[in-house]
């Protein structure tokens, strides 16, 4: 659709299964009928004059029988009729029978009742000739003075449609319109007037508007919202107008009415850019976010507010809104949350981290207590983020924030605590000071992990960075408190004989700090009965069969033991805790070996605990560097590289914000330039409309320059009697075909139809009219498909025409298949590397492509996929750079639709058959339904064929 475009007044539904009636009985039941047979008759009427029959018999039968009728239902019915029947003859001129039905018109304009009066006002307003609407002027005139409003607002939506199409019926428009408003007390009426003479005369709109410039805060929301739009295009046409309406902009901001508080913050951006301006804008759309109710509202107001930020100059004043921005949290809508906490951070400087952070900390508790809602583990996460974002950035906060973190690492939630860790690894490498603090509380928390995966990260952090004694030792301790009673076989099989009873299990080891419920310490040795309600948590990970943990247990015991050798001089000592080292180990190898777990330990669990015994019994200087320099190095790296990568995409923004003009820059003329590239020209209420319309979402839309020939299809041949091409737009949810159809022949072609049908998830929405086509013209037809997911379709059909005077059959030209891309609903998108693999590993449809493409480079290859599915890669460019024969990528995108499609590249270029050799591999397609990892197997297969020479 285009702004430019008809609009469709009148929307009837069509039972299609219905037989079309003859034209003699409708005429009998036009006639004869009771009111209700001639309101059905009526109704069949209307539909098949809007599928393109003429009926020209029924119009004198409707104006006798019908006409003057005084039922509403068929007064209303009559107005469609007359909006759509055809009033002229082949050869323009008006039918004689519409002299009756003007005089019918007239009639219903001096109608007692006020409904009749206003329905007609409103259907004048698409009457398209002048020769009917001459005789009604003085009768529309009169009801500009009726006593009801409703007749009112209508006569001057007729006259401003009167006076925009046929302004000499009725020249002095303006001027009387001018006049009514000022009397007129009725907002709906008073809003149409203004609206009237801000298109029709500016002048006069804006004498009145100075007149009651004080009083209009007073105003129904209607018209306050008329006046933002005439300030604006006044002050856009005419700043030196500004100072006269600036303060009018303000009062606005304080509307009861959230539309104009909205249109009067965007109003107020674009017309200042002064710090109080913003400021005001800001805390406008700030408080339309926290009252409105409604989700879609607050996301199209905090994207407002994310534009404002963008703007280098606006994002000092926003900092210090960030506080009031966080008042947004308290919505439960995690999408909302989410921009919200993004845009937060976006703005987080060292004045305001603090108290940032604090307000952070407080929600995080408060999930904690929260009953479990479908979304809190997903805030939670987001809040972890967050939190570790800052803390990276201002690492003086890291110390405030580690503690109320640390206490979620035995959150059920495994997701929310692997983020938790991950910030504690990072916090403890980076921040040396934190260390004994983060070791502590990890010491702390250690026992009350419920999941494996976070058991396996919390025990490698201990294990690398327990440097003290003391740590070390309380390592050992929560690890034999974690395995329970060893050897374990032993201890299991004495429980099943009923030997030992679970409870009566005791553990030895050093007394331990635990808490009360009241909050206070105490201390409790181990060495009293401990009552185990189930299996401690290592050994129960060891029963279900999970060993992995147990390689990790090996190395982490292994570190700390090579570590308290180098400690404690004592060789009793020494040779005590690497012994309870290897014996843990020995009797993990024991259990699993027996066929107590549920499953058996792997060959590569084996071999790693056997390598840690071996390192153990000999304690070699290299073995040492490796295990506790190496993996802190690597760590090192990694981290190093990634805040190299955030720095560079902070300097990428920041660039981009950035705009400088040098003295030697092109001047812009509007008139030559792209639309993206003078926004700020841009007329914002016009840019409004084309967004709700979707114009926005297609790069034709973003810049008009960009030639619409590319996306026309060729339907028929140049030689066929009827020439079709289709220029297909695809706007989201549903396709416009916009088919261009020309008559080749010398012979009028009467009930041109174009007939389509649909393959795949796509659905013909309304079966567009037939129309005649004189010798050697040409007519455009558009017809609406609607999309319900992201899958490849096909669009066929044919022209099917009468030739007038011709008694053959019909005539049939058959069109070429429309393919509609799936690359108009797939964009690319961002992930982590964890979410990446709980994706890959849930969805069960898979599509395997191999490559078959005479590209010779790795590279160009992968960056060929890239540009021909939209999708990103995720995997670092550090990673793909060099060359070693073979590549590995992770690609990632998203529909409209909300789809997730992964796909992973594995390609290598066989060096053994030369440089010229052809890149091969495959590609696997992974995504949640079977279309969406179809069509986009079928894009890959295609672009690699479009790639041949």
């Amino acid at each position: 659709m285009t702004a430019a475009e008809n609009v469709c007044y009148t929307l009837i539904n069509v039972a299609s299964d219905s037989e079309p009636p003859s034209e003699v009985s409708l005429k009998a039941d036009l006639e004869k009928g009771e009111i209700k047979a001639k309101t059905e008759a009526l109704k069949k009427v209307i539909i098949m004059i809007l599928n393109g029959e003429k009926l020209p018999g029924l119009l004198m039968t409707i104006i006798r029988f019908v006409l003057p009728l005084q039922d509403h239902t068929i007064k209303k019915l009559l107005l469609v009729f007359w909006e759509i029947v055809p009033k002229t003859t082949p050869d323009g001129k008006l039918l004689q029978e519409m002299i009756l039905v003007c005089d019918a018109y007239r009639k219903d304009l001096q109608h007692p009742n006020e409904f009749i009066r206003g329905s007609t006002l409103r259907f004048l307003c698409k009457l398209k000739e002048s020769e009917l609407l001459e005789p009604l002027m003085p009768a529309i005139r009169a009801c500009l003075e009726h006593r009801h409003s409703y007749v009112r607002r209508n006569a001057v939506l007729a006259i401003y449609t009167i006076y925009r199409n046929f302004e000499h019926l009725i020249p002095d428009a303006p001027e009387l319109i001018h006049d009514f408003l000022v009397n007129e007390k009725d907002a709906s009426c008073k809003r149409n007037a203004f609206m009237m003479l801000i298109h029709a005369d500016q002048d006069r709109a804006l004498d009145y508007l100075s007149t009651c410039i004080d009083q209009v805060h007073t105003f129904g929301d209607i018209l306050q919202l008329v006046i933002v739009e005439l300030i604006y295009k006044v002050c856009h046409a005419n700043p030196s107008e500004r100072a006269r309406f600036i303060r009018c902009i303000y009062n606005l901001l304080q509307s009861s009415s959230p539309a104009v508080k909205y249109e009067a913050a965007g109003t107020l951006v674009t017309l200042s850019s002064a710090p109080t301006a913003i400021k005001a804008a800001a805390q406008c759309y700030i408080d339309l976010i926290i009252k409105e109710s409604d989700n879609n509202v607050k996301l199209i107001v905090l994207d407002r507010l994310i534009e404002l930020k963008e703007h280098p100059t606006h994002e000092r004043v926003l900092q210090d809104l960030v506080m009031d921005i966080l008042r947004v949290l308290s919505t439960p809508d995690l999408e909302v949350r989410k921009k919200t906490l993004q845009l937060a951070l976006d703005l987080v400087s060292s004045r305001n981290v603090e108290e940032l952070v604090i307000v952070l900390k407080k929600e995080v508790i408060k999930t904690n207590n929260v009953t479990e809602h479908e979304d809190t583990d997903k805030y939670r996460q987001l809040l972890v983020r967050t939190l570790h974002s800052c803390s990276v950035r201002f690492p003086d906060m890291a110390a405030n924030v580690i503690p109320v973190l640390m206490e979620f690492l035995s959150d059920t939630n495994e997701a929310a605590a692997a983020d938790v860790l991950e910030f504690v690894r990072e916090a403890i490498q980076r921040f040396d000071n934190l260390r004994p603090l983060i070791i502590e509380k990890m010491l702390e928390v250690f026992h009350a992990i419920k999941t494996v995966k976070i058991y396996r990260g919390a025990l490698w952090i201990l294990g690398e960075y327990c440097s003290t004694k003391e740590d070390i030792q309380s390592v050992m301790t929560e690890v034999r408190r974690s395995l329970g009673e060893i050897p374990i076989v032993d201890n299991e099989i004495k429980k099943e004989t009923g030997e030992v009873k679970p409870e009566d299990e005791v553990s030895a080891a050093p007394a331990q700090k635990l808490v009360t419920e009241m909050g206070t310490y105490v201390t409790q040795s181990l060495f009293a009965h401990t009552v185990y309600p189930s299996l401690p948590p290592l050994r129960g990970f060891l029963m279900d069969g999970d060993f992995y943990v147990a390689a990790s247990l090996a190395t982490t015991l292994t570190k700390v033991a090579l570590r308290y050798v180098a400690l404690v001089q004592d060789k009793k000592k020494q040779n005590s805790f690497v012994a309870e080292a290897m014996l843990i180990m020995v009797t993990v190898l024991h259990l699993g070996k027996s066929s107590l777990p549920k499953k058996p330990i792997t060959d590569d669990d084996v071999d790693r605990i056997s390598l840690c015994l071996k390192v153990l019994s000999e304690c070699s200087p290299l073995m040492n560097d490796i295990f506790n320099k190496e993996c802190r190095r690597s760590l090192s790296h990694m981290l190093a590289v990634r805040l190299e990568e955030e720095k560079l995409s902070q300097k990428k923004e920041s660039e981009k914000r950035n705009v400088t003009v040098q003295a030697d820059d092109p001047i812009s003329f509007m008139q030559l330039t792209a639309k993206n590239e003078m926004t700020s020209k841009e007329d914002q209420f016009q840019l409004s409309l084309l967004a709700a319309m979707g114009n926005t979402q297609r790069k034709e839309a973003a810049d008009p320059l960009a030639s619409k020939l590319n996306k026309v299809t060729q339907l028929t041949g140049f030689s066929d009697p009827v020439y079709a091409e289709a220029y297909v737009h695809v706007n989201q949810y549903d396709i416009v075909l916009d088919v261009l159809v020309v008559n080749q022949t010398s012979d009028t072609l009467q009930n041109c139809t174009l007939e389509l049908a649909t393959l795949g998830d796509l659905k013909l929405v309304e079966k567009p009219s037939p129309l005649t086509l004189a010798p050697h013209d040409f007519a455009n037809i558009k017809a609406n498909v609607k999309v319900a997911s992201t899958e490849n379709g096909i669009i066929f059909g044919n022209i099917v025409y009468d030739v007038s005077g011709a008694a053959s059959d019909r005539n049939c030209v058959v069109l070429s298949d429309i393919h509609i891309d799936i690359m108009d609903y797939i964009q690319p998108a961002s992930c982590t590397d964890a979410e990446f693999r709980q994706m890959w590993a849930e969805f069960e449809w898979e599509n395997k492509v191999t490559v078959n493409t005479n590209i010779t480079d790795l590279n160009e290859y992968l960056q060929h996929i890239l540009k021909s599915t939209n999708m990103k890669c995720l995997t670092p460019e550090k990673a793909l750079s060099g060359f070693c024969g073979f590549m590995a990528a992770n690609l990632y995108a998203r529909s409209i639709f909300g789809e997730d499609a992964l796909a992973n590249v594995s390609i290598e270029k066989p060096l053994h058959l030369g440089p010229d050799a052809p890149v091969n591999g495959h590609i696997r397609i992974r995504a949640k339904s079977q279309g969406m990892a179809l069509s986009l197997g079928d894009k890959i297969n295609l672009s690699q064929k479009k790639a041949n020479v």
